[in-house]
C-alpha cells in the first residue's frame, strides 16, 4: 500500500499538482495518464523515493520493496543476459556471487562450509535453483531470442537492452512495480506477452505510465489523471476514464452555471430593494446568501490537443505503387521473400509483425534508401512522398531553432508557417526553442508539421505514436482518416491500426507475408487468430 499524503510538486514558479491525496492498493494497476509535461514520471520518482515533493510524503510499510524501470543498462554492459534478469532478487544474487566466492578460496575452512549451508539455503528460499530458466523465459517473452541469453549485455541494441531491464524488473516481483513506459521498443507480440503477465502473474501494487491506449485498457483497473492541479483517481481502464473525466467536468460546469444563476436572483432582489427600509433586512439576508456561497472552482487543463491536418498539392493517380517479388536479406537472415502488393489512392495499409521482420527495412526499401536483393517496385508518376522515419530525431539539426528549421526547410509564407506551428502547440515564443531541447513528443509534433505544410499525396509513417501523448495520437489519427490520399504506416499500436487501417500486410517468420485486402477487423474474421495479441 502506498499512503500519499498532501503532496504538491513545483519546478520554480510552475506548479505540476498541489495537495494530492491518495490511497493506492494491491492488486490494483493504476495507469497514469496526462499531457507531455505534466510531471507524470516526477509523480513516480516521488512514489518511488528518487525525488522529493515540494510538500507532503508518501507513507508506506518498511517491508515492502519497490521495483522500478530505470534506464542504467550502462551497468551492466559486460554482463550476460540472464545474470542482468537474476541481479533483480538482490538478496539471490550477493548469495550466489558469495558462494561463487568461496569455491575460488585455496583452503576451504569449517566456516566455510558453514557459510555455504547458509547461503545454500537462501538460495533455495529465494528459487535460485530456477532462476536461470525463469530468467530466460522472460527473456523469450521480451522478444529477446536465446542465442544471447548467455552473452553480454553489450551485443544488444538499446532498444533491447531496455527489454532486458524491464525483464529484471519483472524477476524481482516487487510488492510495488512502477514503470515508465514499458511498452517503448517493445513488439506487439512482446506488449501481448506483457499484458498477460501483469494481470495474471504479477500480484502487487502495480503503477505505470503509458502512451499506448490499448495497453492502459487492456492492463489498468484505474486510471491516475494528472490534470487541473492535481491527481484524480478514476476506476476502470482508460475508455471508462474517458467518458467519466468528461461527465466530472460537465457536473462541475452545471453546478457553477447554477450557482451563477442563483448569485444574479440574489444579486436582483438586493439591487432592487436594498434601499427600501420595508425589505432592507431581507436584502441584508440575501447579501449574506451571497456572500455564503463558494463558487465551485474549475482550473484550467493542462491537455491540449494538436491539430493536424494533412493536405495535397494534387491528388496522385488511382494506381500509387505496385511491389512485386521483393527479396531482402542480411547476411544469412532473410527478411522480406516474395513481397508483392499494390496501393491505390486512398489506401491505408498497415504493415505489422515483431520487431526485426523488415517493417522499417521495407519502407525504406520503398523510399531508395536501400536495395532489395530481387524484385521491383514502381511509384506512379504523379506520387508525392512524405515520410515519417522511426529514427526522426536524427534528421532533426540540434543547433537551430524550431523557426530556423522550419524556415530553412519549408517553402511558405512565415504566416502560414506560423499557423501550422500553432496548430501542433508550438505557440509564442516556443518557436525559438533550440531542437536540442525538445522532448520527443514535441520533436514529432515538429515533423508532423513540416508534412503538412509539403503536401503531399502519399505519406509513409514509421512507428509515428512513440513518443506522442493520447491527446496527440487521437490527432494523428483523425488526420489520416481524412486524409485523402494514400497511407503506408508501421505500428504496433493495435488502437492505431484499428482506427485507422483499410489494408492490412502482416510479416511474419513462420507464414511468410500475407496480404489482406480489407480492414484490420476484416483481417481477424477471415484468419481468425488475433495476430497483435498473440504471444
Amino acid at each position: 500500500m502506498l499512503d500519499i499524503r498532501s503532496i504538491s510538486m513545483e519546478f520554480g514558479r510552475k506548479s505540476l499538482f498541489q495537495d494530492v491525496d491518495l490511497i493506492l492498493l494491491p492488486p490494483q494497476r493504476y495507469g497514469v495518464v496526462g499531457a507531455n509535461g505534466t510531471g507524470k514520471s516526477t509523480f513516480l520518482k516521488i512514489l518511488a523515493g528518487e525525488e522529493a515533493s515540494t510538500k507532503g510524503s508518501v507513507e508506506k510499510a518498511k517491508n515492502l520493496s519497490i521495483g522500478i524501470l530505470k534506464q542504467d543498462h550502462f551497468r551492466y554492459e559486460e554482463n550476460r543476459l540472464v545474470d542482468v534478469v537474476i541481479r533483480g532478487n538482490v538478496t539471490l544474487w550477493n548469495a550466489l556471487c558469495e558462494k561463487e566466492d568461496i569455491f575460488l578460496h585455496d583452503d576451504f575452512t569449517e566456516q566455510d562450509g558453514y557459510r555455504l549451508s547458509e547461503l545454500e539455503e537462501i538460495i533455495m528460499h529465494e528459487g535460485g535453483y530456477e532462476a536461470e530458466a525463469t530468467a530466460k523465459t522472460l527473456l523469450l517473452g521480451l522478444g529477446i531470442a536465446e542465442k544471447f541469453h548467455y552473452g553480454p549485455l553489450s551485443a544488444l541494441s538499446g532498444g533491447y537492452k531496455l527489454r532486458v531491464l524491464l525483464a529484471q524488473v519483472l524477476y524481482q516481483k516487487p510488492d510495488i512495480m512502477l514503470l515508465d513506459e514499458p511498452t517503448n521498443h517493445l513488439d506487439i507480440v512482446s506488449i501481448a506477452w506483457l499484458e498477460t503477465f501483469l494481470k495474471t502473474s504479477f500480484q502487487g501494487l502495480l503503477i505505470f505510465i503509458s502512451h499506448d491506449r490499448g495497453f492502459l485498457n487492456n492492463v489498468s483497473t484505474n486510471i491516475l489523471d494528472i490534470d487541473y492541479d492535481t491527481v484524480l483517481d478514476y476506476p476502470g481502464n482508460y475508455d471508462k476514464f474517458c467518458i467519466s473525466k468528461e461527465e466530472r467536468l460537465r457536473l462541475k460546469q452545471g453546478e457553477l452555471k447554477n450557482q451563477e444563476k442563483r448569485i444574479e436572483a440574489l444579486q436582483s432582489f438586493v439591487d432592487r430593494f436594498g434601499a427600501k427600509a420595508s425589505k432592507a433586512a431581507q436584502a441584508a439576508s440575501r447579501q449574506k446568501m451571497i456572500d455564503r456561497i463558494e463558487l465551485v472552482e474549475i482550473k484550467d487543463s493542462n491537455i491540449f490537443k494538436p491539430h493536424f491536418n494533412f493536405q495535397q498539392n494534387k491528388a496522385s493517380g488511382k494506381s500509387v505503387i505496385t511491389v512485386e517479388n521483393l527479396h531482402k536479406k542480411f547476411d544469412e537472415r532473410v527478411l522480406l521473400k516474395e513481397v508483392t502488393f499494390n496501393i491505390h489512392r486512398g489506401d491505408k495499409c498497415a504493415i505489422i509483425g515483431p520487431n526485426g521482420i523488415g517493417k522499417s527495412t521495407l519502407l525504406k526499401i520503398l523510399l531508395d534508401e536501400l536495395n532489395s536483393d530481387q524484385g521491383n517496385f514502381e511509384w506512379s508518376e504523379t506520387a508525392q512522398v512524405g515520410y515519417f522515419a522511426q529514427d526522426y530525431r536524427t534528421q532533426l539539426p540540434p543547433t537551430e531553432t524550431v523557426w530556423q528549421y522550419m524556415e530553412n526547410n519549408i517553402a511558405a509564407p512565415a504566416q502560414e508557417i506560423r499557423k501550422v506551428l500553432g496548430q501542433v502547440l508550438f505557440r509564442g515564443d516556443d518557436v525559438n526553442k533550440k531542437i536540442a531541447m525538445l522532448s520527443g513528443g514535441e520533436s514529432a509534433r515538429l515533423i508532423m508539421a513540416k508534412l503538412i505544410l509539403e503536401k503531399h499525396n502519399v505519406l509513409i509513417f514509421d512507428e509515428p505514436t512513440n513518443h506522442l501523448d493520447l491527446e496527440s495520437i487521437d490527432a494523428l489519427v483523425e488526420a489520416i482518416q481524412k486524409f485523402p490520399g494514400a497511407v503506408l504506416f508501421v505500428s504496433h499500436s493495435r488502437y492505431f491500426i484499428d482506427s485507422i487501417s483499410t489494408r492490412v500486410l502482416v510479416l511474419t517468420e513462420q507464414h511468410g507475408v500475407q496480404n489482406y485486402l480489407g480492414n484490420y477487423n476484416d483481417y481477424l474474421d477471415q484468419f481468425g487468430e488475433d495476430y497483435l495479441a498473440t504471444a
